[in-house]
């Protein structure tokens, strides 16, 4: 489990947004052995491992067995986090101070991102004479900071903080008004080139915590815990199956991008390799399951009011199967997983939120718009969700690993009335 932690939070510290989560989990699969494929490109599939990149922020792999089983075993997170994206134009100078214009990205928690260490990364589009390069960039040094409005100004502050997105986030970067958001990367990066365009976001600096061997106090918990979980389970497991491990981008805004959940990036992949392997796409699809992780509420230790009244699980209760009446779970994949959980001594439990709160979709919601095959949705309770620094219980995240690898080695199949193990 130590050699675990430290792959975890290596993540949590180098995953600073969509771009550099995806850079980081390539270099990981290079160095196990997977082939990169285009989408672009005429692919030959053999008995190997492989993923696909799409925008740069966006990972499919799958690893194809020897002797194939017409299944895909499928789990999906996502690789961004709520933050704040850079405005086109973000210079301008205010007040005796250099901003920067920014947007809330996802449904951030606005006053914990004040008074923070916030570095930059992103990608940003190079040019040089006729030529466009792309380039991911992590400035990983503090660069600005948002400051609060002290309680001697404010004296409302204890009591019904009102922050303003258009006027109180905006950070500060310099008192000096000659520079500007591309000399400030270019200086530190050592970049010649203009900057020509980016996509680009703050980040908290601060480092991942262990508090008492229980929690991990981090930026990005949401949802790195899940996807480095998945990771670890994913390479090199290999089963009867088509093994597939999906990472989207655009989560915390809907999904509704070219590398999305909600975009054909799965469907198309899978009936890819299911024409150039000679498997039935409708039969392969019949005999899959798709399990989206992501994470969720765990109960408030001084708010129990805000759980439902029987289905509230607390940090390091273990994973959490999630059964909204928005969501994907059923009884039958939920007892596929919960068999997994039972036959390898993995803590598990129900997750349901109160009635009148608002749940979002699932990352296996939004493919199932373009796909139809059975769904689970699955979570790790946590505290402080979409603030800059989220609390979780440091177990639950292993346990969930160790889940995902028995999912991935076993051999299950549905049949008529009788669900079937090997």
């Amino acid at each position: 489990m130590k050699d675990f932690n430290e792959g975890l939070i290596n993540l949590l510290r180098s995953g600073t947004c969509p771009f550099t989560c995806i850079k980081e989990i390539k270099e990981i699969l290079l160095n196990n052995g997977y082939k990169p494929l285009n989408e672009s490109d005429t692919w030959t599939l053999d008995y190997n491992k492989y993923f696909i990149i799409r925008n740069d922020a966006s990972l499919i792999a799958f690893n194809i067995p020897k002797k194939i089983n017409p299944q895909f075993k499928i789990i999906c997170t996502h690789s961004d986090t709520p933050s704040f994206s850079i405005k086109p134009n973000s210079d301008y100078y205010e007040n005796s101070y250099l901003k920067l214009n920014v947007a809330p990205y996802g449904g951030i928690l606005n006053y914990s991102f004040m008074d923070r260490p916030l570095s930059i990364a992103g990608r940003v589009i190079l040019k040089n004479k006729d030529n466009l390069m792309k380039k991911i960039i992590d400035l990983k040094v503090p660069c600005a900071v948002i400051p609060s409005i002290a309680i001697h100004q404010n004296d409302k502050a204890n009591t019904n903080l009102d922050i303003n997105t258009e006027i109180d986030l905006m950070p500060i970067i310099s008192l000096d008004k000659s520079l500007s958001l591309n000399k400030l990367i270019k200086s530190i990066l050592n970049i010649k080139e203009e900057i020509f365009d980016y996509d680009l976001f703050l980040y908290n600096t601060e480092v991942p915590q262990i508090i008492n061997n229980e929690f991990l106090l981090s930026p990005r918990i949401d949802n790195i815990t899940c996807t480095y979980s998945a990771l670890e389970a994913f390479i090199n497991n290999f089963s009867t199956s088509i093994n597939v491990l999906a990472i989207f981008n655009s989560e915390e805004i809907g999904s509704n991008t070219f590398e999305g959940a909600d975009s054909n990036f799965l469907i198309d992949t899978i009936k890819k390799i299911t024409k150039l392997l000679n498997l039935n796409l409708g039969q392969t699809l019949a005999n899959s399951l798709i399990i989206s992780a992501d994470n969720t509420h765990a109960r408030h230790p001084n708010h129990n009011e805000l759980s439902d009244h029987t289905n509230s699980p607390i940090l390091n209760d273990g994973i959490l199967i999630t059964k909204e009446t928005n969501g994907t779970t059923n009884s039958i994949t939920s007892s596929i997983f919960k068999k997994i959980c039972e036959d390898n001594n993995i803590k598990y439990t129900y997750y349901t939120s109160r009635n009148d709160f608002q749940t979002g979709s699932t990352q296996a919601g939004a493919n199932l718009k373009h796909l139809s095959i059975n769904s689970l949705d699955i979570a790790l309770s946590m505290l402080a969700m979409h603030s800059s620094m989220e609390l979780i219980g440091i177990n639950d995240i292993y346990l969930l690993s160790l889940a995902m690898d028995k999912f991935y080695k076993i051999n299950y199949r549905l049949e008529n009335d009788i669900i079937t193990f090997k």
